[in-house]
């Protein structure tokens, strides 16, 4: 006998829902509605090309690289993932099993290698082998499914995965297992409305962390209207607006990774039924992140996984899921608007945070990455910032190139192929030569199908002060605004070239807050800091007393400790109580780049704090910058 359930009318719960209405859903073990059609997607202006369809060598793409071979290929899936969704005894807990569902199913579509394919359909198969008949799959007993906290969160990635496996490889298995376990959810849910998932204990949006956006993609998937209307009607997704909280205190309501997703969310939905409202929690979080001292100079955000204003760079700094989630939400906005602010902060963020949470072999994941003093690595495979991690290092080969319908931006400079379709039947093959971000010359070699006119758009950096463009037929090179959209429209042929230069110089960016009277060394995009044990400094020294002389600035040097190809400088301090600028320089300083996973300070006092060769951070926008931050 068919099963009805139906969504309730007419409660308030002690979260705040408004009366709502859906109607009738009616199954055995919920049946499937007639397949609705696909359903009618907004075009976001910037487009991201095909991961097939994209190449990157260098430093983004050793990272895919050593991801790949020495963490993915690595893990232990049968022992650490399956397991426990096969034997189902946990009352609490987290895995990540859909997340790495994700990572692998993008990594297998990019590289095509055939160990990533045969391990996608093994681990495929174990994993939908674990779904009960009532849809569930999960690491719970039975009387702690639904509620347990994390569980949600743990089906909704699950969701979220087997969708991304079913766009990429058009596996129809992965689809249907999807459904079962949203419609599990929604059952479940629907049924106990008056119950909260995680039993109230944190904030509801965190308990259930990205069911919002995994079903919002299984609507597209599927067309299966009640996955949008469980998002709109029952958990009020356009309704809500994200208030940034500070610290980490009640049910923690500033949980930076938590905010970023229904962020995501909200801008997904907008794509499906436009609304202004659902732009607003987005423009605060850019709005506090850029204005209100929330980003820090490494690319990242929060403190103990929160929202935090401080400048502080200490142990709990930047969770790697929030910096995978940053990147994640800037990418998602360039594609929309365009600005390259946002490119900007995504090279930031990968260069500096991101790859300093993985260790120079690939093999081992950081939960925090902080700046100021010693840093350690997580120490499982699992959770959630190991497998988001490997999820984003799986999406950078797409925020590289941007089809629009005037051609195409190159957001990211790497080594790199691409093919783009175009309008028209036209097709266009790209190829950068460049060792950005260590080298200032970036070579674009531009093959269309056949002579066309389009527009070829570049992001110049905010840093760079002094890039120039050199394009096909003309000697002399033409100047590029800092922080700009360098556009060229003309007709392209095969064989055409375009050169970009981004001359780089070292810069002391001014701290902030916490850090005010020190400053930050860069060069590029690239963060540099102090590794203790290198420059063979005592243990009990306490860095935030060295005293550096700008002038004595030597480098880039070639360094290989971190990455091949990449960069070190010299310089001098006075140790702490010399009597400086009088007193000799007691101290010859290596600093490294970022990533380094000795590193433990970025920031260092300086003889005047308002020399005049300091600079403020190009990423923290002055009020007469900040009038874009609401759509102007």
């Amino acid at each position: 006998m068919k099963k009805c359930f139906f969504l309730v009318a007419g409660f308030v719960g002690t979260i705040g829902w408004a009366e709502w209405t859906i109607g009738a859903v009616c199954s055995a073990q919920t049946e499937q509605l007639a397949t609705q059609p696909t359903p009618s997607i907004v075009p976001l202006p910037y487009q991201p090309i095909a991961l097939g369809q994209v190449h990157v060598d260098g430093l983004i793409g050793r990272r895919i690289q050593i991801t790949i071979e020495n963490n993915l290929l690595r893990l232990d899936l049968e022992r650490d993932f399956l397991r426990p969704f096969q034997e189902k005894e946990s009352q609490g807990g987290y895995i990540g099993l859909g997340k790495t569902i994700d990572a692998l199913a993008r990594l297998a579509a990019y590289s095509r290698d055939k160990r990533l394919l045969d391990l996608r359909n093994r681990l495929l198969a174990k994993t939908l082998a674990c779904q009960e008949s009532d849809g569930y799959l999960g690491i719970m007993r039975p009387e702690s499914r639904m509620w347990s906290l994390w569980d949600v969160h743990e089906m909704a990635y699950l969701v979220y995965g087997l969708v991304s496996d079913y766009r990429l490889f058009q596996e129809k298995r992965s689809l249907e297992a999807a459904e079962r376990i949203a419609d599990y959810i929604i059952r479940r849910w629907l049924a106990e409305p008056e119950r909260i998932p995680g039993g109230g204990q944190i904030a509801l949006h965190m308990a259930v962390t990205g069911i919002e956006p995994a079903l919002l993609a299984l609507y597209e998937a599927s067309g299966q209207k009640r996955y949008l209307d469980f998002c709109t009607q029952f958990r009020k997704l356009p309704q809500w607006e994200g208030r940034i909280v500070l610290g980490r205190w009640g049910k923690i309501e500033g949980h930076a990774y938590a905010y970023l997703c229904r962020c995501l969310a909200q801008l997904r939905l907008d794509r499906l039924e436009p609304n202004p409202q659902l732009w607003k929690s987005s423009r605060d979080v850019v709005d506090f992140l850029t204005a209100r001292n929330g980003l820090v100079i490494t690319g990242t955000c929060g403190d103990h996984e929160c929202w935090h204003d401080t400048q502080e760079g200490t142990i709990n700094l930047g969770e790697t899921c929030a910096t995978a989630y940053l990147i994640r939400f800037f990418h998602e906005l360039l594609q929309r608007e365009g600005k390259p602010l946002y490119g900007d902060m995504m090279e930031r963020a990968i260069y500096n945070a991101l790859f300093a949470a993985q260790s120079p072999d690939g093999r081992r994941i950081r939960y925090y990455t902080p700046f100021d003093g010693p840093r350690k690595y997580f120490d499982s495979d699992t959770y959630c910032c190991p497998c988001n991690y490997r999820r984003i290092i799986a999406e950078l080969p797409q925020m590289i190139y941007y089809r629009s319908a005037q051609g195409v931006m190159v957001n990211l400079y790497a080594p790199s192929t691409a093919k783009l379709d175009l309008a028209d039947g036209l097709s266009v093959s790209l190829r950068q030569e460049t060792e950005y971000p260590h080298g200032e010359q970036i070579l674009l070699h531009v093959e269309p199908s056949k002579p066309a006119q389009f527009e070829l758009a570049l992001r110049i950096p905010r840093w760079c002060r002094k890039a120039r463009v050199r394009v096909p037929g003309e000697s002399v090179a033409q100047p590029a605004e800092a922080g700009s959209i360098f556009r060229i429209r003309r007709q392209w042929q095969a064989g055409d070239q375009l050169q970009l230069e981004v001359p780089m110089e070292w810069r002391w960016v001014k701290g902030r807050l916490s850090q005010a009277g020190r400053a930050a060394l860069m060069r590029g995009p690239l963060v540099f800091c102090l590794n203790r044990q290198r420059n063979k400094l005592p243990a009990d020294m306490d860095l935030r007393l060295l005293v550096v002389d700008t002038s004595s600035l030597e480098g880039p040097v070639p360094d290989d400790s971190v990455h091949p190809g990449g960069w070190a400088c010299r310089l001098q301090a006075w140790g702490p109580g010399r009597w400086y600028p009088l007193a000799k320089t007691d101290l010859d300083l290596v600093l490294t780049e970022f990533p380094d996973p000795g590193g433990e300070a970025i920031y260092f006092k300086l003889p005047n704090p308002n020399a005049p060769e300091l600079l403020d951070d190009e990423l923290y926008l002055k009020p007469e910058q900040r009038g874009f931050l609401q759509g102007d």
